[in-house]
C-alpha cells in the first residue's frame, strides 16, 4: 500500500475536497460549502491522500454526554476501496476520538452503502438502530463499536 497521508481540513480548497468525498458517498445528505464550514467548527474533518490524490475523508464528532460517546466516520471514494486506506483512516480517527476522551465509539452509515456497512462490521461495529429522518426516505444505520 502506498503511504496514506491524513491532513486536518484547513482552507477553502480542503473544505471543498472534504465536501466532494462526503457528497459522493452520502448523496442524500449532500452539503454545500457553508454547511461544511459549520461542521468543521464542531467536528474534526480530515482528508486522506495518496501522494497528491484525494482518496477519502473522515469526521470525528467529539465525545458527548455522560457516556462519552464519540462518532467516527471514515469515507473512501469507491475507486480507492479495498486497498487498506479505509482501515488506516479508521484507525487514525479512532485514535483521535480516544485522545478526546471517548469511552464509546459509534458510526453512522447510509443503509444502501453496503461496502460501508461491511467495513464497519469488519472493524467490530454492531448495528444499534435503523431510522429514516423526518421528511426523508433514505434509511440510516447507527452502529456501536462492540
Amino acid at each position: 500500500m502506498t503511504d496514506l497521508r491524513i491532513e486536518i481540513v484547513d482552507g477553502e480548497a480542503m473544505l471543498e475536497q472534504w465536501r466532494h468525498v462526503h457528497n459522493t458517498i452520502v448523496p442524500p445528505a449532500a452539503m454545500d460549502l457553508d454547511e461544511v464550514r459549520e461542521r468543521a467548527g464542531r467536528n474534526r474533518l480530515e482528508n486522506a491522500y495518496v501522494g497528491d490524490v484525494l482518496v477519502g475523508s473522515s469526521t470525528v464528532r467529539p465525545p458527548t454526554g455522560e457516556d462519552g460517546v464519540a462518532t467516527v466516520i471514515a469515507r473512501v471514494l469507491p475507486e480507492y476501496r479495498r486497498r487498506g486506506y479505509g482501515t488506516a483512516l479508521y484507525a487514525h480517527t479512532l485514535a483521535h476520538a480516544r485522545v478526546l476522551g471517548a469511552k464509546v465509539i459509534e458510526t453512522c452509515v447510509l443503509a444502501v452503502n453496503e461496502d460501508g456497512l461491511r467495513f464497519a462490521e469488519r472493524q467490530g461495529f454492531v448495528e444499534i438502530e435503523r431510522y429514516v429522518l423526518d421528511g426523508e426516505t433514505d434509511q440510516w444505520v447507527d452502529l456501536r463499536l462492540a
